[in-house]
């Protein structure tokens, strides 16, 4: 398009800085409906003309999708009779729900068989009720299938094995095959040896001084000819310094005059080859061999010319000739096709982000609940072992062992808290001999109250409790693991007396034998005295963790056992002694006693079998037979943090009580009361006669649980201290009678008196009661209390509380006037219990209102707001219960004020959870543990409905804006609830069997739509204030609608999506883009986006049309017909495509939209497309090709954006940098863009003084979004004419055309998507590969009907608009060689070879830098591609090199089909002008394309078949009219015939021998003139381009071409044979004259001067000379040297203008360019000889080179002569009437003279006058080499004066 960029400064600049979007420039505010043909005329001419003042942002238009759920009624015929039926509907039961089993991790229910008969708190019940439920899960059937492409059940891979693929690029440069094995006939003449060598073609007499010795080899090529290679030494596998050919030698005569033994080489062209021998035998022996070649080379000649003679006109031959070619051709395509589709690979599956490992939109993975546990720690203890050891036995028959027993008590202190982290592990580990010691009466009382009966076999969950009895192997859990937890031992003995009295015998390291004795006579009499009780002893601790993570400290032990000391034994003492553990000058004053304890540490395997849990449940994989090894699962006391806590899975109701001190000092109601024994009950009344419950987790070698137990006893104290823990098993359900009992003893010690023998009371007395109720409030009471001390126990004692009303009854007795003496604390670890007060009252209402039948009114809100200071810790524990309970009083409320507390509530839950990073316990509520209430008839409100409608209520602005925000940032949440809870209420009230639009309420749509709306306005509007919710709102609600397609009405939901997407302007900020894209990404990603899109035509009566998709066949030239088949498809974005297509429509509607924006935006919504189309290609229900091919017309319309912004891919280069990456023959030559090159010009003038940085954002070539730097190269000249439109032209194919018609119905340019131009900078190679990898796909996914489709549609310039993307996608896929790439990964620049030495000085400033760049150009060949080893990864180049082989192989191979279905059906079309129509020129250039890069051998081989092909099908584009085509297929050809690779050579020669044959049996057998000038000429343009052509390669496939005319039968007869060797011949020559330019090629004035001689010398052949001349044209823009290149234009078309004035076709010839240089009567020298017959110069082509000559001058700066040139264009424009034309010379005119007069005020040109100087003599003679050549320059110079 015309866009222009001279806006007005201000606003461009206010454009970029408001509106951060420089690529819009308003033609003016669009309709919203596509502009007429006539007002985009008027656009586009008032564009060019005069700039707009100022840009608008155009809404984009709206389109109505269509009303799915009717249409599928509608055409239900249509539907059901498509063959591909799966592909328009959705899968009957789409969904479903399920129960899942809950699996515990224990082998027997946790709950207690009676827990829930018992369970009476509606708060006890519904948790039993969570941990009992199943888990409830909706099922998507193809849930699978509705995420990222990487997400798919069958996962993308690469191919298990590519194809390796053989390319020319990747061969080593010195790699030369010898020239022996290069087809030397069996039996030919070899001759090889010393000889001197002349030199030769010299102006100057030969001397002495110029032989130089050189090793000569003749060896005889395949044809029959014979070669004569000189080299420096004798390895002749090396390529050869030069080579004479023989068969253009006419004798060889011996020559005296010179040198002795010199014999002379006589050519056709006159020129000699002097040569001498070492002696005279040598030289008659030479001379002999190489006279018996010329011989019968002549003899063969003259036969071969009989026979021509003889049979020239044989008509039987041309038959056969004919009738074989048809039959030969009759079957191509079909061969063709299946070669090529024999090894085929997915374009897909090569593109480097299917390779990429990303997991960004990959959702998290939902879990059920389980119990987890922190760092599990296994605790083995071994044994206990004092230095005071005996044998017990009375025999003393025995092991000896410790002389009494001693109790382990094992739990785990963090210092860092200042806390007791687990409950207490008690172990025995005495020894049998020593549990014997205590008698069986004393250890059943311990532990059971009394019980004597014997309960040894007794199951508890299917363990037998013996095997239970003595545990040693403990697993504790540490959920924050860290350096400062220390695992203590708490040792115990049997009461005795004093700590020190009994621990001093231990602490003495003398004999101890008599100690031991005496200290083992007392323990027995303690034993069977007062076994029940125990006292303190010692102490030991061990570090756990090295570190934070949890690495086990296993090479720590137990320290010193330290005595206790009765002063310290509380856990708050014992954590000050651990602060001081590290510290040995504190922990050597302790003082110790001499022991073992060998405990150690083990990390937890995770599959441990035999263990039980704290509540003694055996865990899965328990083996009952094993009685030893259980391992007991020590209770954690997490931390009350929300971070370690998580949701309650299992019933747990443990109650630790812990007795502290008791203050007896000052009590005056017992006269003994010293050594103080607590006892403590549990019960469930205060009655008389009531028992106590066995709840008590029992101690080692009892029951398992017993009714009372004993705190260890501190001797001779008033005011003791307890450490002990006791754990108790709480009833389900508690109730005010449940209380704790303590009883007070003191327990006599006095060992001397004889009370042992004396009944049980005589050793303990009552002192005293107290009592605590376990309920408070309706909670269990926790942490600690001070309660008071009874003397006695009246039955109802709970009545009488803490003293009150103590002078009133005087039942009770309080000691010490009822103060508070006994401190006891208690600890709860229940998950059916709550100690938070607000949950607790939340629950409670509710049950209260329940029973009054009154849930309503503001005492539930106030409960509900009450909710709000839940602890955080609470709530996650408790989270399923809770939430379980609030999703039942939405639906049970009355009232909205009601549903709107109880959605804050959740809202604040969701928060707390996000904020603690807990979410997944939220998403595994809503998967698994959500459930609606069952639904009746009488079922009024459902949690869909009530969510919907407080959600809408809290997004109102008026409303609170944080707990908003808190909604938006976590909505995903309320929106799986929504969902959820519609799939279940469809499905249980069977509602899901009716239609879509009867499966909710109206009243329902309403809410979602307000829902949707109401949202819009926070992401749109509010997003800056916070960025976080503004994002997940957007995912959520598409998330939301995504899954409602699954639902609910799919009409009504693309109503939705239409209501987002007009929410958003064009030009919004780049986060909006984001939002936008995101949003579309997630809803196109569902499962049955196909059948939303609903692929099929939309048409009346066409369906049997459209089945043509399906079944693809070989098309006829029927297409060319006037009525071609119509299948309805759109190739562009129409209204009726988007409304009918409605997803993918947006879509790229949106892409469309969004490549007028900014680099970042375009990279999304790229991305978001091709990712799509990705899916599309590896989803597994769509794998058939018929599947493919009518997904593809879901993207048809792609066809028509890519050729909107065709302009903006038409990019060749695919690196940073501008050089050549061809092969050594300089493949791609045409690739090698000039960055000096004027831009096309403009008719507006630009102020080019402006800041680059302005234009660029004006015009849309920079960014400030972007950090890219575009190529600016009107910037930098100040002459320069180029619009901004074209800042790239150098390095695109040819511009789109501006005024192509529109025969698509592109009824929707990008104005009316909502920008208002098209911008002009070009995208980012990313982008383009991405969009052309889209292109490519649809190109081969679609059927061949569409295909022609299409094309019959298209006006011309679409089609060449077509073949531009086709012919960029073969430059941006081209594969570059593994050097490359290693290069490309290390990030290495290209570095130009050292600089060898030259000729000529480069002192000049100018001219040497030139030089210097030349240089560096013409040797970025080989030092880019083969001279630099890499230092990467070896197997990772290989594997990128590996992947970029197959995709430029799979793009070669896409494309040729594409051109053969094109050729196929458009044959008339493209014969029209005689095979010269523009549009034959477009489609042979994309085949010439192939040829000019790289190409694996095997994308070659199926490329050289096609041209082939394209060469019968149309031979009169090759032999007809204009030879340029034919000629720019002979050069890409020959080059071919020079490749490394034998097979590309092979297949090259054979395609050019079957050219030059086609070209004669087109004349009717008489000759191959335009073939034989053609190749002759593209020799001289390869020389030219200094292309080592002359290598043996070449040779080699010129006697292939030689032998394939010698074997040919057809032509066995006819001159063609000798014709054939008659052009190779020539050939021969050519290289012969040529050779010294392959020296010089570093040299760029030597080189276009060797040109300039050969460019006199074919004075005769315009043609030829014309080559010459356009080669040094090259040359010297490469140089720089702009006036030299200008002089060689004008000379090219006087050249032209002479052969048209000869032949009458233009008035003036050479004479007429006179007055621009006197030089120029070297082109009247034309002589019309036989290189005049296929000359094809018209008053065109005259035009065009005089454009070129004026563009030349004007980058010369000759500004003065550019009007000379237009007077002889102008006329012939006047005559055409070209007025567009006209108008641009004028202007042109109009601004050279305006920069004639700056320069000539300014003065600064610098012009230079040229002189050519020789040097002549001895000293001056090189070999092989005439003179050398300089230029030297003197400044200042008028233009008359230059010369070249």
């Amino acid at each position: 398009m015309g866009c222009t960029t001279s806006t007005v400064v201000y606003d461009g600049l206010r454009t970029v800085l408001e509106r951060n979007c420089s690529g819009y420039i308003c033609k003016g505010a669009a309709e919203p409906v596509g502009p007429s043909e006539a007002e985009r005329a008027l656009s586009r001419r008032e564009s060019r003309a005069l700039p707009t003042p100022r840009v608008l942002k155009v809404k984009p238009k709206v389109i109505e999708p269509l009303d799915y759920e009717n249409v599928l009624v509608q055409r239900k015929t249509q539907i059901l009779s498509d063959v591909l039926r799966d592909m328009l509907q959705f899968p009957l039961e789409d969904f479903e729900i399920s129960t899942l089993r809950r699996q515990g991790r224990t082998l027997y229910s946790t709950l207690p068989e009676n827990a829930e008969r018992e369970a009476q708190s509606l708060f006890v019940q519904e948790c039993i009720k969570t941990y009992k439920s199943d888990w409830h899960v909706v099922n998507y059937k193809y849930e699978d299938y509705s995420g990222d492409f990487r997400q798919l059940p069958h996962k993308v891979s690469r191919p298990d094995k590519l194809a390796v693929h053989v390319f020319e690029v990747d061969e080593d440069v010195d790699k030369d095959e010898d020239t022996a094995s290069l087809g030397s006939q069996k039996g030919g003449i070899t001759k090889h040896g010393w000889l001197y060598k002349g030199n030769m073609n010299s102006a100057i007499s030969v001397t002495m001084r110029s032989f130089k010795r050189r090793y000569f080899h003749l060896t005889q090529l395949g044809d029959g000819s014979y070669n004569l290679n000189f080299y420096k030494d004798e390895k002749i596998s090396k390529e050869p310094k030069g080579t004479i050919f023989l068969d253009s030698c006419m004798g060889v005569v011996q020559n005296n005059k010179v040198r002795r033994f010199a014999f002379e080489l006589k050519m056709q062209d006159k020129s000699t080859y002097l040569l001498a021998a070492d002696g005279e035998g040598e030289m008659e022996d030479w001379i002999n061999t190489l006279n018996k070649i010329l011989h019968s080379s002549f003899e063969i000649a003259m036969q071969e010319k009989r026979n021509g003679d003889i049979h020239d006109d044989d008509d039987l031959g041309k038959s056969d000739s004919s009738s074989g070619s048809m039959d030969s051709f009759q079957s191509t395509r079909d061969i063709e096709s299946r070669m090529r589709n024999e090894t085929r690979l997915r374009l897909f599956t090569l593109d480097p982000d299917t390779q990429k490992l990303d997991f960004s939109g990959i959702e998290p993975d939902v879990k059920q609940y389980e119990e987890k546990f922190g760092k599990r720690v296994l605790v083995n203890c071994n044994d206990l072992s004092f230095n005071l050891q005996s044998c017990v036995a009375e025999n003393e028959e025995g092991p000896t062992t410790n002389v009494e027993p001693f109790y382990v008590t094992l739990s785990l202190f963090d210092i860092q808290n200042g806390r007791k982290i687990s409950s207490d592990f008690h172990v025995d580990l005495n020894h049998p001999s020593v549990r014997g010691m205590m008698p069986s009466t004393i250890s059943q009382y311990i532990n059971g109250g009394g019980d004597a009966h014997s309960e040894g076999q007794r199951l508890v969950h299917g363990v037998p409790e013996a095997a239970m009895q003595y545990p040693r192997q403990g697993v504790f859990s540490i959920t924050c693991p860290h350096p400062d937890i220390f695992l203590v031992a708490r040792i115990e003995k049997v009461l005795q007396g004093g700590i020190n009295h009994c621990a001093e015998p231990y602490m003495k390291s003398s004999d101890s034998t008599k100690v031991a004795q005496k200290v083992l006579k007392n323990a027995k009499l303690a034993c069977s005295r007062l076994g029940t009780y125990r006292m303190p002893f010692a102490w030991a601790a061990r570090p756990l963790f090295k570190d934070a993570s949890g690495t086990l400290d296993k090479s720590a032990r137990f320290s010193a056992l330290y005595r206790q000391d009765g002063n310290k034994l509380s856990n708050d003492d014992m954590l000050k002694l651990l602060a001081d553990f590290r510290k040995p000058e504190k922990m050597a004053k302790l003082p110790v006693i001499l022991g073992n304890l060998d405990v150690t540490i083990d990390s937890v395997a995770p599959d441990l079998t035999n263990c039980v849990t704290s509540s003694y449940i055996p865990v899965k994989q328990f083996d009952v037979s094993e009685r030893t090894n259980i391992f007991f699962e020590v209770e954690e006391f997490v931390p009350c943090l929300a971070k370690c806590s998580q949701p309650f899975t299992i019933y747990n109701n443990h109650l630790y009580v812990y007795p502290k001190h008791l203050k007896y000092d000052s009590q005056k109601s017992f006269a003994k009361a010293r050594n103080i024994a607590v006892c403590i009950e549990f019960k469930d009344s205060d009655e008389e006669d009531a028992v106590s419950l066995k709840c008590i987790y029992g101690r080692p070698g009892g029951p398992l649980f017993t009714k009372n137990a004993f705190a260890a006893v501190l001797h001779h104290r008033q005011d003791p201290e307890f450490y002990d823990e006791f754990k108790i098993e709480l009833p389900t359900q508690l109730h005010e009678k449940h209380h704790l009992l303590f009883t007070f003893y003191h327990v006599s010690c006095d060992s001397n008196s004889k009370a042992s023998t004396k009944k049980r009371e005589l050793v303990e007395a009552q002192v005293g009661y107290a009592w605590l109720p376990l309920l408070k409030d309706g909670r269990v009471v926790m942490n600690e209390i001070q309660i008071p001390v009874a003397a006695n126990l009246p039955a109802g004692y709970l009545g009488f509380q803490e003293g009150a009303g103590k002078h009133s009854v005087p039942e009770v007795k309080w000691v010490d006037g009822g103060k508070p003496l006994l401190k006891v604390s208690t600890h709860l670890v229940s998950t059916v219990y709550t100690q938070d007060r607000h949950l607790h009252n939340f629950f409670h209402h509710c049950q209260s209102a329940a029973s009054a039948a009154q849930l309503s009114g503001g005492e539930l809100v106030k409960y509900l707001k009450s909710l709000h200071a839940m602890e955080s810790h609470v709530m996650i524990k408790f989270l399923p219960t809770t939430l379980n309970q609030l999703f039942r009083v939405l639906t049970s409320a009355t009232q909205e004020d009601v549903a709107v507390n109880v959605t804050r509530v959740m809202i604040h839950i969701v928060a707390q959870c996000h904020e603690e990073g807990l979410e997944n316990y939220l998403r595994s509520y809503v998967k698994f543990v959500f459930k609606t209430e069952p639904y009746t008839s009488s079922t009024t409100r459902t949690v869909h409905e009530e969510l919907a409608k407080a959600m809408t209520a809290i997004l109102k602005p008026s409303t609170d804006f944080l707990t908003c925000n808190k909604l938006l940032k976590y909505s995903w949440y309320f929106f799986e609830a929504l969902v959820k809870s519609m799939a279940q209420y469809l499905i249980e009230s069977f509602k899901v069997k009716l239609s879509r639009n009867q499966r909710f309420s109206a009243a329902f749509h309403h809410t979602v739509e307000t829902l949707v709306n109401m949202m819009m306005p926070h992401i749109t509007q509010k997003y800056k204030d916070n960025l976080d919710a503004a994002r997940n709102a957007n995912h959520s609600l598409a998330v939301f609608i995504k899954r409602c397609f699954n639902l609910m009405d799919r009409g009504f939901m693309f109503k939705q999506i239409n209501n987002y997407s007009n929410c958003f302007m064009p030009g919004d900020p780049k986060t909006l883009f984001e939002f936008k894209f995101e949003f579309l990404r997630v809803v196109c990603n569902h499962e049955h986006y196909v059948p939303l899109n609903l692929p099929m035509p939309f048409g009346k009566g066409r369906i049997m049309r459209f089945q043509a998709l399906l079944s693809p066949h070989d098309m006829v030239e029927s297409y060319d017909d006037d009525d071609p088949v119509d299948l309805q498809l759109d190739y562009s974005l129409t209204d009726d495509f988007c409304k009918n297509h409605f997803l993918v429509g947006l879509l790229l509607r949106e892409v469309t939209a969004a490549l007028q924006e900014f680099r970042e935006i375009r990279q999304i919504s790229i991305q978001v497309l091709k990712n799509l189309m990705i899916k599309h290609t590896f989803d597994d229900r769509y794998t058939s090709k018929s599947q493919q091919a009518r997904l593809a017309t879901l993207y048809l319309p792609l066809f028509g954006l890519l050729q909107e912004n065709v302009h903006r891919l038409n990019v060749k280069e695919v690196s940073p940098f501008t050089i050549n990456h061809s092969n050594n023959n300089g493949r791609e030559d045409s690739l090698l863009s000039n960055p000096l090159m004027t831009p096309p010009r403009s008719s507006t003038f630009l102020d080019t003084s402006l800041h680059k940085d302005v234009f660029g954002a004006i015009s849309g070539t920079a960014s400030p979004h972007t950090s890219s730097t575009p190529n600016i190269n009107f910037v930098r000249h100040a002459d320069s004419r180029g619009s901004l439109i074209s800042t790239d032209s150098g390095n695109s194919l040819s511009e789109r055309h501006m005024d192509k018609g529109n025969s698509l119905d592109k009824h929707q340019p990008a104005a009316t998507l909502g920008s208002t131009l098209l911008r002009c900078d070009k995208l980012d190679q990313a982008e383009i590969k991405s969009l052309l990898m889209c292109f490519l796909h649809v190109l081969k996914s679609m059927s061949e009907d569409a295909l022609f489709t299409y094309w019959n549609k298209a006006s011309s310039s679409d089609l060449m608009d077509f073949f531009t993307l086709v012919e960029v996608c073969l430059h941006q896929f081209r594969y570059m060689g593994k050097r490359y790439i290693a290069r490309s990964q290390d990030g290495a620049g290209p570095v130009a070879h050292e600089r060898k030495s030259q000729t000529l000085p480069v002192s000049r400033n100018r001219a040497g830098m030139m030089h210097a760049r030349l240089q560096q150009l013409s040797s970025l060949d080989n030092s880019y591609t083969f001279n630099h080893t890499y230092s990467h990864s070896d197997a990772d180049v290989l594997n990128q090199s590996l992947l970029e082989a197959n995709i430029a192989t799979e793009v070669c191979l896409t494309v040729l089909d594409t051109l053969s279905i094109f050729i196929m059906g458009f044959k008339t079309q493209l014969c029209s002008d005689h095979g010269h129509s523009p549009l034959m020129k477009k489609v042979f250039d994309v085949h010439l394309c192939f040829l000019r890069i790289n190409q694996s051998e095997t994308a070659l081989k199926q490329v050289f078949t096609s041209l082939r092909t394209f060469i019968y099908k149309f031979p009169c584009t090759f032999f007809e009219g204009r030879a340029d085509m034919c000629a720019a297929f002979c050069y890409e050809i020959l080059k071919c015939c020079n490749s490394k690779l034998s097979s590309i050579r092979s297949d090259a020669a054979h395609l050019l021998y079957f050219l030059m044959k086609s070209n004669f049996d087109y004349t009717g057998r008489k000759s191959f003139v335009r073939t034989h000038l053609q190749v002759v000429i593209a020799v001289s343009q390869l020389i030219a381009d200094v292309i080592g052509i002359g290598s043996t390669r070449f040779q080699q496939s010129l006697s292939i071409i030689n032998n394939c005319a010698n074997s040919d039968k057809t032509i066995k007869n006819t001159a063609f044979p000798s014709d054939v060797k008659d052009l190779t011949k020539r050939i021969r020559t050519v290289l012969m004259a040529t050779a010294q330019m392959k020296e010089h090629e570093r040299d760029p004035e030597m080189l276009v001067d060797l040109q300039y001689s050969l460019a006199k010398s074919y004075a005769s052949t315009p043609e030829l000379r014309k080559t010459w001349l356009d080669s040094m044209a090259r040359i010297h823009v490469k140089n720089g040297d702009f006036s030299e290149a200008a002089m060689c234009y004008v000379h090219v078309a006087a050249l032209v203008a002479e052969y048209l004035r000869r032949k009458g076709m233009f008035k003036q010839g050479c004479s007429a360019f006179r007055v621009v240089t006197p030089n120029i009567d070297e082109e009247a020298a034309m002589m019309e000889d036989v290189g005049m017959q296929d000359v094809h110069f018209n008053e065109d082509v005259l035009m065009e080179l005089l454009e070129e000559c004026a563009d030349g001058l004007w980058k010369a700066e000759r500004y003065e002569l550019i009007s000379d040139i237009y007077k002889l264009i102008i006329p012939i424009y006047e005559k055409r009437r070209d007025f567009e034309k006209l108008a641009h010379l004028y202007d042109t005119l109009h601004r050279a003279y305006s920069k004639v007069t700056e320069v000539m005020h300014s003065g600064k040109r610098l012009l230079g006058t040229y002189f050519r100087v020789a040097f002549f003599g001895q000293q001056y003679q090189f070999t092989e080499s005439e003179p050398e050549v300089n230029l030297c320059e003197s400044h200042q110079c008028s233009w008359t004066a230059v010369m070249f």
